[in-house]
């Protein structure tokens, strides 16, 4: 998720680079990566506003994704057809008030067992802002509206106990909602979630036993382990120095994960002891990716073009054992 300068796309992504002044080098990336056969599955249109934000995987190797710049929801077929599922109304001023970015955009999804698409709606009004439920065949629905001087941004969905959480990047929240719908509840409101400057809590994921968080801001990956009742447990920083993370994905070998590092254009590998190393630089072809998500060894990268402005698209590479 990136910030405006002005109140433009373009500008928006001026502020990304001006704040992420750190970069990790490309020469980080190892010779023995465990991604390999990298290669650009999709190319996205940039001019109608495809910059994925967001990605859930389905059944059948189709994956669904947010076009932030579009407000829309897609599917993104096994072929690589991009098929729109629902484009979000616009608000009455333009969405000139959505905090941080100046634009209305589309942001975290899930997708429940049975199909359902979750998924989360920022315009900084309080009439659209919220978490949204789009049904196979159906049309969207907000469930649970939120703060509208807020940016909710990633989404997770824990299906044991039928709750989503949510990251406000602009509040330091982790909002809880049930998939059912109703009242937002502010489940974590820990200082390691703020903002400094510019994006605090983005990323999330519900994983062996706990909510697990990336701050943009800060660089981190947080967790915060449910309780009993299903209460916030004390943040713990789990990994640190990941300059521009944005959404991660475990990859299955325990607490590892992969995580998108978006100014930088990078993904990065971050071992259970917090210690990572970059897999993919722009040199494959990453251009500010913002999300990614496994399939069996099968790694799935959106790249939004933030701040290139060039192409966004969806990487495929295989995760090695």
């Amino acid at each position: 998720m990136l910030k405006k300068l002005s109140r433009t796309a373009v500008s928006a992504a001026a502020l990304v680079a001006a704040v992420v002044t750190t970069l990790t080098p490309a020469s980080a990336s190892a010779a023995s990566t465990p991604l390999g056969d990298a290669r650009i599955a999709v190319h996205f249109d940039l001019a109608k506003g495809q910059t994925p934000e967001n990605i859930a995987l389905a059944p059948g190797g189709a994956a669904y994704v947010t076009f932030a710049k579009g407000r829309q929801v897609a599917e993104v077929t096994r072929n690589g057809t991009v098929r729109i599922l629902a484009t979000m109304p616009a608000p009455a001023d333009g969405g000139v008030h959505t905090p941080a970015l100046g634009f209305p955009l589309t942001v975290g999804i899930v997708r429940a067992q049975d199909g359902t698409l979750y998924f989360l709606y920022a315009t900084g009004t309080p009439d659209l802002t919220g978490v949204w439920r789009l049904r196979p065949g159906g049309t969207p629905q907000r469930i649970a509206a939120l703060p509208a001087d807020g940016l909710p941004n990633g989404l997770a969905l824990d299906a044991r106990t039928h709750t989503l959480y949510v990251t406000d990047s602009v509040l330091g929240t982790i909002w809880s909602v049930p998939t059912s719908g109703g009242t937002a509840t502010a489940w974590s409101t820990a200082p390691e979630l703020a903002a400094t400057g510019f994006l605090g809590a983005n990323g999330l994921k519900v994983h062996n036993g706990a909510v697990w968080a990336t701050n943009l801001d800060r660089g981190t990956v947080l967790r915060i382990p449910i309780l009993p009742g299903g209460r916030a447990g004390t943040v713990r920083t789990e990994a640190t120095g990941l300059t521009g993370i944005d959404d991660f994905a475990f990859t299955g070998h325990g607490d590892q994960l992969l995580a998108a590092l978006n100014a930088p254009g990078e993904v990065a590998l971050v071992q259970p002891d917090g210690t990572h190393s970059i897999v993919l630089t722009p040199a494959d072809g990453l251009q500010n990716p913002t999300s990614i998500a496994l399939r069996g060894h099968t790694v799935y990268v959106m790249s939004a073009a933030y701040l290139t402005a060039e192409d966004p698209n969806l990487m495929l590479a295989h995760l090695d054992e």
